[in-house]
């Protein structure tokens, strides 16, 4: 009985750790830990959000491809240490660590060390990411807050409104635009 009892309490920590705000480790979609090692600081005050401009994705498989692509391209072409985003969202409604909660990305200059970038799989420009995509990244912002890795007044912006971009794209741009804790200018 002991034996089955210290079972449980192990899974129940493994699957916790694993699970925290339901996002899938990059090491489980990549097949190896981030190379990211620096620090970000606890509650940050900024959630920018962003597009890849990439292919749309709606399964796991092709979420996981294009993600794999996408780390690829920022490692080899533009010499970034890993994966730019903090998360991303697929067509899914499945969120994937990028940089995650702790470390620094590499997703908005002159914002990285202050912000968790949340980029939504494909281009939405003329349209918006699934229902339960926007959905995961609602879970995922009121999880960021109740576990204090987000700031309670914490805004969010798009992209385009701190780098000449794009990103991410005029379609969730005005849907952010109505988001609790969006906020127009930074300053």
């Amino acid at each position: 009985m002991k034996v089955f009892i210290c079972f449980v309490l192990i899974a129940k920590i493994m699957v916790e750790a694993s699970d925290k705000c339901n996002v899938i480790p990059i090491a489980k979609w990549a097949g190896e830990p981030t190379l990211r090692t620096k620090k970000l600081p606890q509650s940050v005050p900024l959630v920018v959000i962003q597009h890849t401009a990439s292919p749309d994705c709606v399964t796991d498989e092709q979420c996981e491809g294009v993600l794999r692509g996408i780390r690829y391209y920022h490692r080899h072409e533009m010499g970034f240490q890993d994966v730019g985003q903090s998360f991303l969202i697929g067509g899914n409604g499945k969120v994937y660590e990028g940089a995650g909660w702790t470390r620094v990305g590499a997703h908005t200059r002159n914002y990285n060390n202050r912000s968790i970038g949340i980029s939504f799989v494909g281009n939405f420009m003329n349209k918006l990411p699934t229902s339960s995509a926007l959905q995961a990244a609602m879970d995922l912002i009121a999880c960021g807050v109740k576990s204090q890795y987000l700031s309670e007044d914490y805004h969010v912006m798009g992209h385009r409104q701190l780098s000449p971009t794009l990103s991410p794209g005029d379609a969730l741009q005005e849907e952010i635009n109505i988001w609790p804790h969006f906020v127009q200018n930074i300053s």
